[in-house]
C-alpha cells in the first residue's frame, strides 16, 4: 500500500510540475507576443525563472501591459478638435515670435509641437511661476491659497497622510466646504493606503467629495495595483495652481532626521492660463473616479496675463497613446547645446534616454545629474547607482546629494527650457504611472532653476570615475543584480 501511495503521490507531483511548467511557458509566450522592449521582456522572464510561483504572482499583479488596451478611457471635458486648433494657433505665434515680452527661442517650437501631438498639451502664455523649493514655503503657500478660496478647491495627490500637516489641510477643506466652496479631493489608493475609511466618511459628511484612485481590494486585487496616480495637482478658483514633487505628509515639510535628514523637493505655484491645463487633467481624473462630468465654463475662467512665461502642462499614463513626458525629456536632451542639469530621486532611465544622455555628453554638452546619496527605497538606490559608471565614462558629471533626501524632479536646459513635475527619471514614471509635468519656456525661469541646481550641487559630492571603479566588488554585484529588475520597479 505504501508503494502504491508513493507512486500516486509522485504522479500528482509530476502533474503539478507539468502544469506549472505549462503555465510559465504560456506567460513567457504572452510576454514575448506583447512586443515590449527586449530589456523588459528578459527582466520578466528572469523573474519567472528565478522566483518560481512568486514570480508568476508578480506578473499577474504587476506585469500585464494595458497601455494599448487603455484601461481608462480619457473622456475629457474638452472638445479635442477645438484644442488642436487652439494649440496650433499658439504654435504659429511661437514660430513667428509674436509672444510679446518673451525671449523664447524659435527652436523650442519643435518640443512644443511634439507635446501637442503626443498628448494634446496646450501651450499657454501670460503665466507667472513661483518656485517652492522647501516644505516650509510650499505648505505656507498652499495653506494661504486654500484659505483664500472662494469658489472651488481641487486637490490630487499620490500620498495624503493624516498627520500634522494633513490634519491642517483636512480641517481647511472641511471648513471651506461648509462655507459653500466646492471641494474635491483625489488620492491614490496605494500611495495613501494609511487613510482609513473614516477619513473619507468624515470628509463626505462635511461636504468634501473625496475619492481613491483605482482602489485595490481583495479579491479584486489585479494589475490595477501597478498603475498608480502619482500626480500632485492643486487648482483653486481657476486662478492659481500647484504642481511638483511634494505630497501631503509631515516628512515632506520637516524631513526625517533619523533616516536621511531634510527633504529637498521642488514645487511650483502657477498663475495664468496654464492653471486651466491643470484643471483639465484634474477633471479628467475626476470623471474617472466619480463618473461625474463637470463642464461648467466657470471651472475654466479666462485669466488676464500676469507675466510673460510660456508653459505646457503635460499629462501621461498607461491610458496614453504615447509616453509623452519621456518623449519630451528625450527631445530636450537631444536638442541641448550648452548645458543640461538634471535632479532626480530615482535614476532608472529607458535605454533611449540613457543613450541620449551619453550622446549629449560625448558631444560636448555640460551634462550634470544629482541623485540622493540616501534614499527612501533601497533597491531603487542600488539600481540608480548601477548606471553611474557608464555615465561617468561618457563625460556626464554625477553628484550625490549630501544634505538630506533629494526628491526634486527637475531638468533645466540652455537657459531656455525648465521641466518640473511629478515624473521621476525611471521606467515607472515614464510608462506606468499617471504623471503630470510642466514644461516652461522662459529664460528667467530657466536661470532661476539653474541657480537652484547649482546650490544643490554645492551640497553634493561629485563622483570620480577612478574612485567609483575601485569600490568593493560586492557593491557592484548588488547594483548589477538590482538593475536586472529596473524595468519592473
Amino acid at each position: 500500500m505504501d508503494i502504491i501511495n508513493g507512486i500516486f503521490s509522485s504522479r500528482i507531483l509530476s502533474y503539478l510540475l507539468l502544469g506549472y511548467a505549462i503555465s510559465i511557458l504560456v506567460v513567457v509566450i504572452m510576454i514575448v507576443l506583447e512586443n515590449r522592449s527586449p530589456l523588459k521582456t528578459i527582466s520578466w522572464i528572469l523573474v519567472l525563472l528565478l522566483l518560481p510561483g512568486l514570480g508568476f504572482l508578480f506578473y499577474i499583479f504587476f506585469g500585464q501591459n494595458f497601455r494599448k488596451e487603455k484601461i481608462i478611457a480619457r473622456k475629457g471635458m474638452r472638445n479635442q478638435h477645438r484644442l488642436h486648433y487652439l494649440a496650433h494657433s499658439q504654435i504659429i505665434q511661437l514660430t513667428e515670435g509674436n509672444l510679446k515680452g518673451n525671449e523664447i527661442a524659435s527652436d523650442t517650437t519643435g518640443i512644443v509641437r511634439l507635446l501637442l501631438n503626443n498628448s494634446s498639451s496646450i501651450v499657454t502664455s501670460g503665466n507667472d511661476v513661483t518656485f517652492l523649493n522647501n516644505g516650509k514655503d510650499k505648505f505656507e503657500a498652499l495653506l494661504r491659497e486654500l484659505n483664500n478660496a472662494q469658489k472651488f478647491i481641487h486637490l490630487e495627490y499620490y500620498i495624503f497622510e493624516e498627520d500634522n500637516i494633513g490634519y491642517q489641510i483636512k480641517q481647511i477643506l472641511k471648513e471651506k466646504a461648509r462655507a459653500g466652496v466646492e471641494v474635491r479631493l483625489i488620492v491614490d489608493d496605494v500611495g495613501s493606503w494609511k487613510l482609513k475609511r473614516s477619513f473619507f466618511d468624515e470628509m463626505n459628511e462635511a461636504g468634501v467629495e473625496a475619492y481613491s484612485f483605482l482602489p485595490v481590494r481583495f479579491p479584486l486585487l489585479t494589475s490595477k495595483v501597478n498603475y498608480r496616480n502619482h500626480r500632485k495637482i492643486v487648482v483653486i478658483d481657476g486662478r492659481v495652481g500647484f504642481i511638483g514633487g511634494y505630497n501631503i505628509a509631515d516628512r515632506y515639510k520637516d524631513g526625517d532626521m533619523k533616516s536621511y535628514g531634510i527633504w529637498r523637493d521642488t514645487h511650483i505655484m502657477i498663475r495664468g492660463s496654464a492653471v486651466n491645463s491643470l484643471q483639465s487633467i484634474f477633471l479628467t481624473d475626476w470623471f474617472f473616479v466619480s463618473e461625474t462630468e463637470l463642464t461648467d465654463p466657470g471651472y475654466f475662467p479666462v485669466s488676464e496675463p500676469v507675466n510673460n512665461k510660456v508653459i505646457q502642462i503635460v499629462a501621461s499614463g498607461p491610458d496614453s497613446d504615447w509616453p509623452a513626458i519621456m518623449m519630451g525629456i528625450f527631445h530636450t536632451i537631444v536638442r541641448a547645446r550648452d548645458y543640461l542639469y538634471i535632479a532626480t530621486p530615482y535614476f532608472m532611465p529607458s535605454e533611449s534616454v540613457l543613450f541620449a544622455l551619453k550622446t549629449a555628453a560625448l558631444s560636448g554638452v555640460d551634462v550634470r545629474i544629482i541623485i540622493p546619496e540616501k534614499s527612501d527605497a533601497f533597491i531603487t538606490l542600488l539600481c540608480s547607482r548601477s548606471y553611474i559608471r557608464e555615465l561617468l565614462e561618457a563625460g556626464v558629471q554625477v553628484y550625490f546629494y549630501q544634505k538630506g533626501f533629494l526628491h526634486a524632479k527637475t531638468i533645466v536646459c540652455d537657459d531656455k527650457i525648465s521641466i518640473v513635475g511629478s515624473a521621476n527619471m525611471d521606467f515607472r514614471s515614464f510608462e506606468q504611472n499617471f504623471e503630470a509635468t510642466a514644461f516652461i519656456y522662459d529664460k528667467a525661469t530657466a536661470q532661476e532653476m539653474k541657480e537652484t541646481f547649482l546650490e544643490d550641487q554645492r551640497n553634493s559630492e561629485i563622483i570620480l570615475l577612478p574612485e567609483w571603479i575601485e569600490r568593493p566588488y560586492i557593491e557592484k554585484v548588488k547594483e548589477s543584480f538590482a538593475r536586472l529588475f529596473s524595468p519592473l520597479l
